[in-house]
């Protein structure tokens, strides 16, 4: 590669595919390929947040173990209790992100965007209007909660 050429990872959403990028990021940072930037939607951003915090083969290998141990509970607990919660309080959402909320917390070492080895650049979804919204500074949990909360499951993210 020459020394103007820029590297880019885009990773997109799509629930179980995020155990898919992470053997892609294990094969990327264990062959030395140096990365410039990270986008990433949902799943994709919430990787690539973990990456950037970390791009070495020992942070990929430490997501790696992370994605082993996760179960559908913690991060999308659906059940009916909660469906019935939701139409009993008449919520917007059936389940709070607290779960999600939680596995970000324990597994991110960063608060800030500005905080990450590598530049990360999150897209999300304005819902009343339906544009696309690009988060690249501030909080990096208020904007992995926006990037992943499902309409109708998750509540909404100001």
């Amino acid at each position: 590669m020459s020394t103007n050429e820029t590297t880019a990872l885009v990773l997109s959403g799509g629930g179980s595919l995020g155990a898919v990028q992470v053997g892609m990021l294990q094969a990327l940072s264990h062959a030395g390929l140096p990365v410039d930037f990270i986008v990433g939607a949902s799943v994709g951003a919430l990787n690539g947040a973990f990456y950037a915090q970390d791009p070495s083969a020992e942070g990929a290998d430490a997501l790696a173990r992370l994605w082993c141990r996760l179960q559908r509970r913690d991060v999308f607990p659906l059940t009916l209790l909660a469906g019935f919660r939701a139409l009993l309080f008449g919520r917007d959402h059936l389940v709070e992100a607290t779960a999600l909320q939680g596995v970000i917390g324990r597994s991110l070492r960063v608060c800030e965007f500005a905080q990450l080895a590598v530049p990360l650049h999150i897209v999300t979804t304005d819902v009343l209007g339906g544009q696309e919204v690009l988060l690249s500074s501030g909080r990096l949990d208020a904007a992995l909660l926006a990037t992943t909360a499902i309409p109708v499951v998750f509540p909404a993210v100001a």
